[in-house]
């Protein structure tokens, strides 16, 4: 039941784009049609489900002070948190780079159209976001670490693929010239953001 709980509040109620904002520069550049929304959005969820789990075991197992008392118990009193972020960056990195490979092997034409934001994973604060996110709540097992970069990754998607379609429709509506492109995005985001927020009264 607590994995539902943080799988459904981190999809909907600590949404990435519209309750922290994470990940805003990809969203708004790739998400002029759903065909490239989606194709990133799965990759991020992708990225977020393999490198929570792995950082989580990181911090856990390596970095946080005593980690390393399951090597020797004379390590108990070492601490290597100051190696956080350039460990979760490094795992980041890694994990995008092995997504890049991928899509350019099995869908090239995907690859061409996400362009230079693909490998823009790497340093997408949403990403990075879900790794510090995981350390600030010590969830108490990989399950509901991997559950929660899943559930954060789910929600990226789901926000990208909604403002895709959106600015996909309006592009045959009567929008004022001052408005067009990022302007009425960044108030179609603000107004989804406003109604993202009526979840935070969700109780599992």
């Amino acid at each position: 039941m607590e994995a539902v709980n943080i799988f459904v509040k981190s999809i909907f109620v600590d949404n990435m784009i519209f309750a922290y904002f994470l990940g805003m520069c990809s969203y708004l550049a790739v998400s002029k049609t759903v065909k490239t929304a989606v194709g990133l959005g799965a990759a991020v969820i992708f990225v977020l489900g393999i490198t929570v789990p792995i950082n989580y075991l990181l911090e856990n197992y390596v970095l946080k002070a005593g980690a390393l008392a399951w090597v020797d118990p004379s390590m108990a009193t070492v601490d290597l948190g100051f190696l956080s972020f350039i460990m979760f960056i490094a795992v980041i990195a890694s994990m995008v780079q092995l997504v890049e490979m991928i899509v350019e092997k099995f869908a090239p034409a995907l690859y061409g159209a996400l362009g230079i934001f693909l490998p823009l994973i790497a340093v997408n604060c949403s990403i990075l976001g879900g790794a510090l996110f995981m350390q600030e709540r010590q969830y108490p097992n990989i399950t509901d670490a991997t559950v929660f970069g899943l559930g954060s990754g789910v929600g990226w998607f789901l926000a990208i693929v909604a403002i895709a379609a959106i600015r996909e429709k309006i592009r045959y509506s009567n929008v004022p010239a001052p408005l067009r492109g990022l302007g009425i995005t960044f108030i179609i985001t603000g107004l989804m953001g406003i109604g993202f927020m009526s979840f935070m009264g969700i109780e599992l």
